[in-house]
């Protein structure tokens, strides 16, 4: 699943893992389709605080990279 795949390759990166897989997790079973997905996890990543925005914006990076 890509999901699963971006957050594998996102975690060595990131500083608050589960948080992200929380967050990312609830945005996909919430979101109709994978262009949906990315433009919620955009609205988070602009309503989040450093260093938090950075873990999304990695975790964006390899999903979008998949």
């Amino acid at each position: 699943m890509k999901l699963e795949e971006a957050l594998f390759e996102a975690r060595p990166y990131v500083e608050y893992y589960e948080k992200l897989e929380n967050i990312v997790k609830r945005l996909w079973d919430e979101s109709t389709d994978e262009e949906n997905f990315v433009q919620l996890l955009n609205e988070e990543i602009e309503r989040a605080k450093e260093p938090f925005k950075t873990d999304l914006r990695i975790f964006l990076q390899k999903f979008e990279a998949l």
